[in-house]
């Protein structure tokens, strides 16, 4: 910065820049909150069909973000110039100070032009004839003190002016459409952001000098800004995308067989690279777009780190998936790589892709965990598993889908595949216990319909991917779908009773229900995903209670009549799974009770979350706390539930029954009937007390207990039309 544009700069124009921003920001925080609390509020409460479903929720849905996006945008932008005024303003301040306390001793500052100037002292005739010669001479120490002084001025106000503009045009630049959600209190930090990048970029590019201190230091600052669009978008491309992965090579060759505090380092690293790289593909700038694409062209480049003696070293997309266990990549990069990888895997086929990923790369170790990062479909389904909306994408075409279920036999993927699947179908991604779930699509529901469809065929592979790793995720999966799967067992026209806010509540009827039965089934052979189902069921039945009876309106009828269904349905469910797991007890297929009890237990946490997230998606009254069950755990809508669950988790003791826990025994029939029996009856008190409704005591105990007694047959009956018994 010039001296003279400093020193007689008019910010005059920058500050009503700042006003008309600061307006700006209020006005978008208005229609920030108008967008939230109407637009989408009433967008999510309202019952949508047909093309508005999948349109215009989703149109709603984003521009109610985008309402949001602005706002934080401008935020941004207003304190970035705002506080760049302050500073210049400043700096302008303290520039004239010192221009002025070097004329009180006799010296001019002058501009020179292109950033420089000169100090020099001043002359008058009179000090000629001083005999002493120093009379105007000041002392080179005074003329140099000033000048570094003023050069440090320029200089800040320099690196205030640049690093504002460089912000600024970053931030602009993180949206192609729309705007970025990136947000700053003031320059300095977003100043700082993009300086820390370009230096741990710097240090990326030559790994072979970073000590495991270095390492330490560098994953400290990772973990400090992998949130930050401007920090993510800067050390990506300036490492490039090649670079990135030679980086992680180089670090996985150097640390292999990382022990304790190594190991612990190296993992905290490849954690903080992953989720800086995600927040990093969700910039829209040029760089990064072509940063992208780089890297899926990279996924067949043979990655070697220096040294090694090995000619072959990894595959570019085994280094990219290594690096996709953590955080939200963006939709559309896991589209495209995902189309990449898929269709490299199904040419292999269902058994050969053990010999395209695995076979050949034993010495690969690119993940520091339990995982070795030779198979990438591994890696790409932990991304899909935290991107409901890619993952989604990814199973929608049944071929794909197939595909990918039949390689489990082959692999050791099936743990991965069941989070996606579970992300796909649910619209949650996985380890979020605090986003409401979404109603269920209609491709959703396609989705859960094909893999059930999978899972059932006589003779297939059900088996194989339920105890390979799947279970327990489809036992998830059909704890969400239990009012689509109640409807299915109960017939055309139940949907007054078993409620539900899905696109296709009737997709799994007629010709599914044998689908249904089966993957139950078939999914209760693995105790993680039999816990899933009875937990499932558990919730839907006590949220369904509680629903019904602080609403009389949702049914029109007797309340008896609703009460029958739910707990008849409670039975059925359960009854398929008590058969079905005595069955194969019979074939020595389950290891023992053991197994399923400490299931259980570990899956109570969260299967709470599934009402805190209310992952059944009931429609209730506004005054019980909202339109979907399970806002308030434990208090309000939801404690019915809430109870059932604990009632599970701490195998509360039968009064007047054995002494086993609730749903202690895997292996003891009548145990498991009279289980869902109590368990049921005791969820209908709570919501009978709860809300303070007068029924008959004895009377009610009596119609649930018989309902779910027929239900218990009816379940017996659904396995035995659907499958072989022995």
């Amino acid at each position: 910065m010039d001296l003279d544009t400093l020193r007689h700069g008019n910010f005059a124009k920058l500050g009503e820049a700042v006003t008309d921003w600061e307006q700006m920001t209020k006005k978008l925080a208005d229609l920030k909150k108008d967008a939230e609390d109407n637009l989408k509020a009433k967008a999510d409460r309202a019952k949508w069909a047909g093309v508005n479903a999948t349109v215009s929720r989703e149109f709603i849905t984003k521009t109610a973000a985008e309402f949001a996006d602005a706002y934080t945008q401008a935020d941004s932008i207003t304190k970035i110039l705002k506080d760049t005024r302050e500073e210049l303003i400043g700096y302008r301040a303290q520039l004239n100070d010192a221009i002025k306390r070097a004329a009180e001793q006799n010296l001019t500052v002058i501009d020179t032009g292109d950033g420089t100037f000169t100090v020099v002292g001043n002359t008058r005739p009179d000090w000629a004839s001083d005999p002493s010669g120093k009379t105007g001479v000041t002392d080179q120490k005074v003329v140099d003190a000033f000048r570094d002084e003023i050069q440090s001025i320029l200089t800040k106000a320099t690196q205030s002016d640049n690093s504002a503009a460089k912000a600024l045009r970053l931030l602009v630049d993180q949206a192609k459409y729309g705007f970025t959600d990136a947000s700053y209190a003031d320059r300095d930090e977003a100043a700082r952001a993009v300086a820390a990048a370009e230096r741990l970029a710097k240090m990326a590019k030559n790994p072979a000098d970073m000590s495991l201190d270095d390492i330490a230091a560098f994953s400290r600052t990772m973990r400090k800004y992998h949130d930050d669009p401007l920090f993510a978008e800067q050390f990506a491309t300036r490492l490039g995308a090649k670079g990135v992965l030679q980086f992680w090579t180089e670090m996985t060759h150097a640390h292999a067989g990382a022990r304790g505090s190594e190991l612990e380092t190296m993992k905290d690293l490849q954690t903080n690279l992953s989720l800086t790289l995600a927040t990093a593909t969700f910039s829209d700038s040029g760089a990064m777009q072509d940063w992208k694409k780089d890297l899926i062209a990279e996924r067949n480049t043979n990655f070697r780190a220096t040294g090694s003696p090995f000619p072959v070293g990894a595959l570019g997309a085994q280094v990219i998936s290594s690096l996709l266990h953590q955080g939200r990549f963006d939709t559309e990069f896991l589209d495209d790589y995902r189309k990449e990888l898929f269709k490299a895997d199904k040419a292999a086929g269902k058994s050969g892709t053990r010999d395209l990923w695995i076979r050949g790369y034993d010495a690969l170790d690119l993940v520091f965990g339990d995982d070795n990062g030779r198979d990438p479909l591994k890696g790409l389904f932990a991304a899909l598993s935290h991107n409901p909306e890619a993952a989604v994408h990814a199973f929608e075409s049944k071929s794909d889908l197939n595909h990918m279920l039949g390689t489990v036999k082959y692999t050791d993927r099936g743990e991965a595949l069941g989070r996606a699947l579970e992300s796909a179908v649910t619209g949650v991604a996985a380890g979020d216990t605090s986003s409401t779930a979404p109603p269920h699509s209609k491709t959703q529901v396609r989705i859960m319909g094909n893999i059930m469809e999978a899972v059932a065929q006589p003779g297939g592979d059900g088996a194989d991917m339920v105890k390979k790793g799947l279970g327990e995720s489809f036992g998830d999966m059909a704890a969400a779908y239990m009012p689509e799967i109640s409807q299915a067992l109960a017939g055309a026209e139940s949907a007054a009773i078993y409620l539900t806010d899905s696109e296709s509540p009737d997709a799994f009827q007629k010709e599914a229900v044998r689908n249904v039965v089966r993957f139950l089934a078939e999914t209760a052979a693995d105790p993680s995903g039999r816990a899933g189902i009875i937990y499932g069921e558990t919730i839907y039945t006590a949220s369904l209670l509680e629903s019904h009876l602080s609403n009389p309106s949702l049914y029109d009828g007797p309340r008896s009549q609703v009460l029958e269904g739910i707990a008849k349905n409670a039975g059925v469910i359960e009854g398929i799974v008590g058969h079905s797991v005595a069955d194969r007890e019979t074939k020595a297929f389950i290891e023992g009770e053991k197994n399923y009890n400490d299931a259980l237990k570990q899956k109570g946490d969260f299967a709470k979350s599934w009402i805190s997230i209310g992952l059944t998606g009931l429609k209730l009254p506004e005054r019980y706390g909202g339109e979907l069950m399970g806002a308030v755990v434990g208090g309000g809508v939801g404690a019915v539930a809430g109870a059932a669950v604990d009632r599970l988790i701490e195998g509360q003791q039968m009064k007047g029954a054995k002494d086993e826990g609730l749903y202690a025994s895997a292996k003891d029939l009548y145990v498991m009937w009279d289980s869902v029996n109590r368990q049921t009856q005791w969820s209908t008190a709570d919501a009978l007390d709860r809300h303070h409704v007068e029924l008959p005591k004895d009377g009610v105990s009596y119609l649930v207990r018989n309902a779910v007694n027929q239900g218990w047959e009816a379940g017996k009956g659904h396995l035995e039309n659907t499958k072989e018994r022995p």
